[in-house]
């Protein structure tokens, strides 16, 4: 099985939608994926998640099946925090960058949020929740998550190619989850652009799946249809 995470497209995020740009690179990124063969594509609640992963369900004749718990509002209230110089993600807030990146913090492993610095923040609940939740999304595609052991059980194993709609916030824990890698190495040493593109392979030995990522955040769709190569607006490439 490959899964597709694909963040949406240039954003406004009051009211929730997408702007021209976006609208485009969801074009883009739906012209890419009609290359590759999807066979079901999922979404988060949200409406510019829904509309980035519109021309992709047009363009292939596929519904768009909505997981509520992708929704970046969940792990907004989980993993973002007011420091008093506003509200923010803990992986945009410089002090907590470097907590996240401590020793201390490290030799936690799965259970950094159990630092002193950390405890009186929502992270073990939001951590939980999205393993949760994932562990039983990639269950009903076929893969059991045995997190003792850090792999999947090929239950039901498959060559489909599942693309998911979401966010970057939700993405930062959806990598950490189905990875198996501790959030704070994924908070501070990675991100998603605007229609970013993400495959991860299940690649079945024996009944056990290590899944593998073949591509973190691949924007290669927006150079091909000509669009403006800004990472989230921000940093010229």
């Amino acid at each position: 099985m490959l899964l597709f995470y694909i963040r949406h497209g240039d954003p406004i995020y009051d009211p929730d939608s997408l702007t021209p740009l976006g609208n485009r690179q969801a074009e883009a990124v739906a012209k890419r994926l009609a290359v590759y063969g999807i066979d079901e594509i999922y979404s988060s609640t949200s409406n510019r998640a829904q509309l980035t992963a519109k021309p992709t369900a047009e363009l292939l004749k596929k519904d768009i099946h909505l997981l509520d718990f992708c929704n970046e509002k969940y792990v907004w209230n989980e993993f973002a925090i007011d420091d008093g110089n506003g509200c923010g993600w803990i992986f945009s807030k410089r002090q907590f960058r470097r907590s996240l990146t401590s020793t201390e913090v490290a030799m936690l492993g799965d259970r950094w949020y159990e630092h002193p610095g950390f405890q009186e923040y929502k992270f073990k609940e939001g951590i939980q929740r999205v393993n949760r939740e994932l562990d039983g999304f990639i269950a009903k595609l076929g893969y059991e998550h045995d997190r003792d052991q850090r792999v999947y059980r090929a239950l039901s194993p498959n060559d489909k190619r599942i693309a998911l709609f979401a966010h970057q916030g939700f993405g930062i824990s959806f990598l950490s989850s189905i990875l198996d890698i501790p959030y704070p190495i994924v908070a501070t040493h990675f991100d998603m652009c605007h229609s970013g593109m993400t495959v991860i392979e299940f690649y079945n030995e024996d009944g056990i799946v290590i899944p593998k990522a073949l591509s973190i955040s691949n924007d290669s769709h927006i150079y091909r249809e000509g669009l403006p190569m800004n990472y989230n607006n921000a940093i010229r490439f």
